[in-house]
């Protein structure tokens, strides 16, 4: 499934190939999200044009909304969404226990909660079976475990699926965070017993990858344990998820990736800021998604080489130069800043598409000049030159 055309030397990081039923993911590789099988106010068609050879969903909101029955009727994510490529989905995991604990405002857990107030009809529950929650869309209650998990993702029928992971914060205690990692990991074991057993039953159907998620926030025991303990499982690739700070991210990463086999994939949960990406490449992650590229656009924000500014400010008004003098997406090709500073004061929508597609090419471009620069053993120079820039 995966395989390495370059290494940084030295260092965890590499260049290689992701294969999969729908495509090759050439790595390292920027996965833009399209958590409801749309990234929000962008056609597929142009997030295809900017470069994405992959984008993932969510397994929580199709869950709600339509309802995975309804995308396997419809032939599958791809199908459902006119995406021709490759289509992760993640677990659902990280939405039950934030956006549906966000019903209520807090999260609870049974033991060490970090809550304040009283509980509230909004609560998310753990448990070591699974999770209640509350739809965030209409109060309703609702049941995640391993199994429900892995039977939702094969219904959806992403290429990539992750294993089912209890979400933490760094507020969570030390105790807790132990506690979590040894419920998340039967989880995954839990994950993988389902996924073989649904793969059987479905015979016949592009194989769907299985990642497993390592949890441990900022314990470097904890990561490693549960690193360790994901290897031994029979698991496709790994995601790296969790609670974790910009300071120590790449240490993290590192001790991930010192346990994990290194002929499988390993994809960076909810990270896209250029320094940050770096330093998790630099470290041994092979593929990223967030939604912040596409968030930012839709208030006005844009990313250039020389770092990011809002296009709703005051001196853009007469500015009719593109977002990006050398950027080549559609929209520094056809439209001025003045332009898009118009249409958000005249709340157009249309104003977020065009920054969204902006961000996106901005973002998947610095993906593959990233890899250019691994592949022709330039990837510290690459890094000092593009962040000497971005300020």
């Amino acid at each position: 499934m995966f395989e390495v055309d370059a290494r940084i030397p030295g260092r965890h990081g590499r260049a290689g190939r992701i294969r999969t039923p729908h495509g090759i993911i050439s790595t390292p590789a920027f996965i833009p999200v399209a958590t409801s099988a749309t990234v929000k106010a962008v056609l597929p068609e142009a997030v295809k044009a900017a470069g994405a050879q992959a984008v993932l969903a969510n397994a929580y909101h199709l869950y709600l909304q339509p309802g995975p029955d309804i995308v396997e009727a419809a032939g599958g994510l791809g199908a459902f969404m006119n995406w021709p490529g490759p289509t992760f989905t993640d677990s659902g995991g990280f939405q039950v226990m934030s956006l549906a604990a966000g019903f209520g405002k807090k999260i609870a857990m049974e033991s060490e909660a970090v809550v304040a107030g009283p509980r509230s009809p909004g609560l998310a529950r753990v448990d070591d079976d699974g999770v209640t929650f509350r739809s965030h869309r209409d109060g309703s209650m609702h049941r995640f475990t391993p199994e429900v998990s892995m039977r939702v993702q094969h219904q959806i029928g992403a290429d990539i699926i992750f294993a089912f992971d209890e979400l933490t914060t760094l507020a969570d205690g030390r105790a807790y965070q132990e506690s979590s990692v040894v419920r998340t990991h039967e989880w995954a074991r839990r994950c993988v017993v389902e996924h073989q057993r649904l793969t059987a039953e479905r015979a016949g159907r592009p194989y769907q990858a299985l990642f497993g998620v390592v949890q441990g926030a900022h314990y470097e025991d904890l990561r490693r344990q549960a690193s360790r303990g994901l290897a031994e499982l029979e698991f496709d690739g790994f995601g790296i998820g969790g609670a974790l700070e910009k300071h120590n991210m790449g240490e993290i990463v590192g001790w991930c990736c010192d346990e994990l086999p290194a002929d499988k994939p390993r994809h960076m949960l909810g990270i896209s800021e250029p320094e940050d990406v770096f330093t998790a490449i630099e470290n041994g992650a092979d593929t990223f998604d967030c939604v912040m590229p596409s968030r930012v656009a839709r208030n006005g924000r844009v990313y250039t080489r020389n770092g990011r500014f809002s296009v709703v400010r005051s001196p853009m008004r007469r500015d009719f130069s593109p977002i990006e003098s050398d950027c080549d997406c559609y929209t520094c090709a056809h439209y001025t800043r003045a332009y898009l500073h118009h249409l958000f004061k005249a709340k157009e929508t249309v104003a977020g598409t065009l920054c969204t597609i902006h961000n996106e090419r901005f973002t998947l471009r610095l993906f593959a000049d990233i890899r250019e620069s691994i592949l022709h053993g330039r990837f510290d120079a690459f890094r000092a030159e593009f962040l000497g820039q971005y300020v």
